[in-house]
């Protein structure tokens, strides 16, 4: 019989307590990753079980671009996590808190890409990114800390978690982004490109790359903003328009 390895045991955690929506605790320290690079083959492996109920994977997220979010969490590099095709939904949009455990909202810029980023070539900056945006958008992340004690938080075990990923809003795409300002998110790694190269060295680094059509949230402006059954967030972006979210 074939040992399941120990990203697969941390995956299979991590899938249960999801299901049945257990309060967010720290992997058990036989699971537990030591490395960035070990929490993202746990990542990969929990991603395989989420797929057949939250669909392909339609892009990636990142977290912690900003110096205010990383203070939140006690980590001091940013992380990627998926965003699955049944988990993005369109402003003004709805969702159900009965659908997660503890929903945040988090105010970000996405980038919709119109070519490839191979991994062959990396490594990526700002201008040899540029080229393969299509469209920039107000967006909100959805995420689900499943109620989880930020005082003693292991940021590892998060990006094992699929960096707490469940779902984005999409505002409306701005294809003349070119011409609609600068320094959306500029606290962002600097500018949300510098966001978007970021991901496509990480991936390109195991051997992934991002394909045309892709969304790639470029990370929080400000801290999350949890909610609760009745609320409505509202955010507008220079530039780029606004975008609504309420939940029911």
């Amino acid at each position: 019989m074939a040992q399941i390895s120990k990203a697969e045991r941390a995956a299979q955690h991590l899938f249960e307590a999801h299901r049945e929506r257990r309060k967010y605790e720290a992997l058990p320290d036989d699971i537990s990753p030591a490395t960035i690079h070990e929490a993202y083959d746990m990542q990969e492996a929990f991603q395989a079980l989420l797929a057949p109920q939250r669909g392909a994977i339609v892009g990636y997220k990142i977290a912690l671009t900003t110096p205010v979010m990383q203070r939140m969490v006690g980590f001091d590099e940013p992380a990627a996590g998926a965003v699955f095709e049944n988990g993005v939904h369109y402003s003004p949009a709805s969702v159900g808190a009965a659908d997660f455990v503890r929903i945040g909202a988090e105010c970000e810029v996405a980038v919709r890409l119109s070519a490839d980023l191979p991994a062959s070539g990396a490594p990526y900056g700002r201008e040899g990114v540029a080229g393969a945006v299509g469209a920039l958008m107000p967006a909100f992340e959805l995420v689900d800390d499943r109620g989880a004690d930020y005082s003693n938080l292991y940021f590892l075990g998060v990006a094992a978690d699929n960096a707490w990923n469940a779902g984005v809003v999409l505002g409306q795409e701005r294809t003349d982004w070119r011409s609609a300002g600068e320094g959306y998110g500029r606290d962002g790694l600097g500018h949300p490109l510098d966001a978007l190269a970021w991901l496509a060295n990480a991936l390109a680094g195991r051997g992934k790359e991002l394909k045309a059509g892709m969304l790639v949230m470029t990370g929080s402006i400000v801290s999350t903003k949890f909610l609760n059954p009745g609320d409505e967030a509202a955010f507008t972006f220079e530039g780029l328009g606004d975008i609504r979210l309420s939940v029911g």
